[in-house]
């Protein structure tokens, strides 16, 4: 049996809960200190598999991502095959569209993963020894949690094997302390597969035909948990990319710059960060770590970065501010203030702008997902805004407010609700004029 398995990333699964965001496994948002690169999350995935010795991958995209994906992962530091689930209708058919690849290698053990699962490496080193070692004919990765989480649950013996898996059973009724997320090492796949394919020929109604394939499994093979404790970040919505973001910055330790980046005798520099090559920090500027600048970005003059991601070839301007925010590539602010929020690429902020970040009465904020207010969990947060948008001067967004990919809106507007993509979005005014009587 193969001493590494095939690695099976999936990548394509509907991003709708993400919007106006693009694709989350795409996100750059996982710096390099020593380089000053911002890799993405997927790509970060694989060096992370290929730095314990995993030598192929298989990623299965979405009609939407898959140019992409294999655009990005050209360079990745081992074989990459990106393959395409037509329309996402479970994991069971995403694995499934890996089948190809294992039957040409006669079916070789594989390890599911999820790019935007951000977990500490040390478990997939684990997971590897237990495949080495032998003893069962699965193993899961448990997530231990100390209060109800609305996941599924393993239902484990006193050994560690795996019974059964129980989706959200609700706060007390708990078959254990242990979550299962997306890291599974199956070493023999073949029978896994096919009754994932007995499954969807029988018209199974649910979505969970890889879970529901296991449970029956659990039956006659040995299933085994491999117990985790350390941090564990899923991105699913928009406000989880700050989670993500701040889990990678506070990583950094110490002062990384460049030497090919300017920073200016009179700007400051605190805590840990890290500023990419081609960045320059003008006159009266401050970052505050931990942060990063990213390659050819500019923080003007009296500016104010803290606690935060700016992207490669941002602009923030003369005393701009952005605090605990996430600015991917190209993003333009001047005179304004981002705080607790997320921008995606080439979103121009104008001149006076802010994003409001609390309720009057300092509650969580709420933000509209799917047509559902969903509560973030986060006191402070601003606003979500997708590629491409443009938003005028003196304009603002209240708390949770998302806006669009290639939206607009107008000048002296405040946002009080979510904008589509592609809209114009503005306030009329009227003007008077009038003789001023004497």
């Amino acid at each position: 049996m193969s001493q590494y398995p095939i690695l099976i990333v999936l990548a394509g699964g509907a991003s709708s809960r993400l919007w106006p965001l693009s694709d989350k496994s795409l996100l750059q948002i996982a710096a390099d200190p020593e380089t000053g690169q911002l890799h993405t999350l997927i790509g970060r995935h694989l060096a992370a598999f290929a730095r314990l010795g995993y030598t192929e991958a298989v990623v299965i995209a979405n009609p939407e991502n898959a140019a992409l994906l294999r655009k990005a992962l050209s360079g990745a530091s081992l074989g990459v095959e990106v393959v395409v689930q037509p329309q996402p209708i479970g994991m069971g058919d995403a694995i499934l569209r890996a089948e190809n690849y294992l039957k040409a290698r006669d079916y070789p053990p594989i390890y599911v993963t999820q790019a935007h699962d951000v977990v500490d490496d040390s478990v997939h080193k684990v997971m590897l020894q237990k495949h080495r070692e032998g003893g069962a004919d699965s193993f899961l990765a448990g997530y231990q949690v100390t209060e109800y989480f609305p996941g599924g649950y393993l239902t484990v013996e006193g050994d560690g094997r795996i019974t059964g898996l129980v989706e959200k059973p609700g706060a007390g009724n708990e078959p254990s302390d242990l979550v299962s997320f997306v890291a599974h090492l199956h070493r023999s796949p073949r029978a896994l597969l096919e009754e994932i394919h007995a499954l969807y020929a029988s018209g199974h109604a649910a979505d969970d035909h890889y879970e529901f394939a296991m449970s029956k499994q659990m039956a006659r093979l040995r299933y085994e948990v491999v117990r985790y404790s350390g941090p564990w970040l899923a991105v699913k919505f928009p406000w989880h990319v700050l989670e993500v973001m701040n889990f990678y910055l506070e990583s950094i330790e110490g002062q990384h710059i460049s030497p090919d980046a300017f920073v200016a005798d009179s700007a400051l520099i605190r805590g840990n960060v890290v500023i990419a090559p081609g960045a320059r920090i003008f006159h009266g500027a401050s970052v505050m770590g931990p942060a990063y600048i990213g390659e050819g970005a500019i923080v003007g003059n009296g500016a104010l970065v803290r606690e935060s991601l700016v992207g490669p070839r941002c602009v923030v301007g003369h005393v701009s501010e952005v605090a605990r925010s996430y600015l991917a590539a190209g993003c333009q602010l001047h005179r304004a203030v981002v705080l607790d929020s997320v921008f995606d690429e080439n979103v121009n902020f104008s001149a006076g702008c802010i994003t409001a970040n609390l309720r009057w009465d300092k509650g969580f904020v709420k933000t509209t997902v799917k047509g559902e207010r969903i509560n973030t969990g986060r006191d402070k947060f601003g606003a979500v805004v997708g590629r491409d948008a443009f938003i005028g001067i003196q304009s603002g967004t209240m708390p949770g407010v998302k806006v669009g990919q290639r939206a607009v809106v107008g000048p002296f507007t405040n946002a009080t609700r979510d904008i589509p993509d592609d809209t114009l979005f503005y306030t009329e005014q009227s003007t008077v004029e009038k003789p001023i009587k004497k």
